[in-house]
This record gives structure tokens, sequence and C-alpha cells, in this order.
């Protein structure tokens, strides 16, 4: 089984975000990228689609050189090799035509990914990454076993779970539950070295236009003041509530 994993390059949830040029460009200056959490746990599983069934295991981004520290984080984690598609992702139908393009070339019969970037929050890519290839497609999946062509999944509903047979090839859109935070592997050092020697791919863009365009950012408004109120003064806090939350 080829398993091809999709790996965004996102800004650590801790990092401070700021925006430049009125507004209109995200300012990278001191934020650290890591491998987007969904995309983690789609390559944690397919690790173990490698360990336990022999599956060989792919990793690509769509992104310029700055990316590639993540797409070798995701070789030291056990990734076989590494593609970039050598474009500034813009927009998410872009990339999933550029994805697209790696699946029909690379063959594979199950494509990861995580059902959304955690900076962008879109949940397009694997969707329309599906309809492109017409791969069959489960989305927000947090459970999967694969047996020869057979797969079976099960993703989050409204109030519960489903689950899902289908067919191989296969596109998911994972989350977590497809395993657990505490799966997530840290690279240890003969992983992060052995991930020097593993083939990172350049291929270049296949020129496809944007079809959205980036207007300006705006970041949400700070919290205001709180107010305390004693706990015997009733009358106080319902005036409160309904005068200024106006939430009674």
């Amino acid at each position: 089984m080829k398993i091809l994993v999709c790996i965004s390059h996102v800004p650590d949830t801790t990092s401070k975000i700021n925006f430049a040029e009125n507004d209109t460009k995200f300012d990278t200056n001191g934020v650290q990228f890591v491998i987007n959490p969904f995309d983690e746990f789609c390559l944690t599983r397919a690790m173990w689609f490698k360990e336990k069934q022999g599956a060989s295991v792919t990793v690509v981004n769509v992104g310029g050189a700055e990316t590639e520290p993540t797409l070798r984080k995701a070789l030291a984690i056990g990734a076989d090799n590494a593609i970039r598609v050598n474009v500034n992702p813009t927009d998410g139908f872009q990339v999933a035509k550029e994805l697209a393009e790696v699946v029909k070339n690379g063959e594979y019969d199950l494509v990861l990914a995580g059902k959304e970037s955690a900076d962008y929050n879109g949940q397009m890519v694997p969707g329309m990454l599906a309809a492109l290839t017409d791969f069959n497609f489960i989305n927000g999946c947090v459970g999967i076993e694969v047996e020869g062509n057979n797969v079976t999944a099960s993703r989050e509903i409204d109030g519960g779970a489903e689950t899902l047979s289908s067919s191989l090839p296969l596109v998911i859109g994972g989350q977590k539950g497809v395993v657990e935070e505490k799966d997530l592997r840290i690279p240890n050092m003969r992983g992060i070295m052995m991930a020097r020697k593993k083939p990172l791919q350049v291929v270049e863009t296949i020129g496809g236009e944007e079809s959205t365009s980036i207007q300006s950012f705006e970041k949400p408004a700070p919290k205001g003041a709180v107010k305390l109120v004693d706990a015997d003064n009733v009358d106080e806090l319902i005036s409160l509530l309904h005068n200024e939350a106006k939430v009674i």
C-alpha cells in the first residue's frame, strides 16, 4: 500500500501573530512553524500502517524552501520520502490542484490529510483533492483500518459517530482520534540523522491560477476589563447583565 500524507507548515499555536503591510500580509518574523496538528495525527496513523502492514509512506507539502524543516521532521518521525511542490500556497483550490497532480503521478492508494490546517481552518483541501482525483472521501475521520482493498473508518457526526466502509483509493480528512495525542511521536536522534539522508524531491508547480485572494487580516477585539460583583449584590449583577452585557 502506498500512502501519501499531506503536511501543512503552520505557526505554532503559542506564537504571537502579527500582520504587516497595512494588515494585508501575515508577518512571519519570530514565528515558530510546526507540522499541522491534524496532519501529525494522520502521519502517526500512516506510521502504524507502515510498521504493521509494510506500507510505504510519502509526505508532501505545497510551499517554498522554508517548509523543508517541517518535511524533514516528518521524515525523522519515520516517513520514507518527501515531496515539496515549489509554489507559495494562496488558496485551498490551488493547493488541492497541486496535490492532485502529485497523487496522479505517484499512483497512491491512500491519501491522509488533516481535515483542516490550524492557521486558516478552511476544511477545503481534502474534499477538493478527492474530487480532483476521483477518489472516495471520508472527512472528520477518527478511526481507520485497512485490510487489502477494503477500508473501515469512523467519523464524527452531530451527537455521535458513524462507521463507514469504503475501498481504496481513498482520501481521508483526519483529526484527533485517528490516533490520540499520547501516540504522537517525537523524533529521536537516530531518526533525525536518518532524515538527512532520505530523499526530498522538489517538483515545480503546474501553474494553476488562484481562485481567491486575501484582502486583509483582522485580529479579534481585545477582551474587556472584568467587573467583580459581590456575591450578595444580586441586583447589581442583574443590572450589569441586562444593561451592559445585554444577555438577559
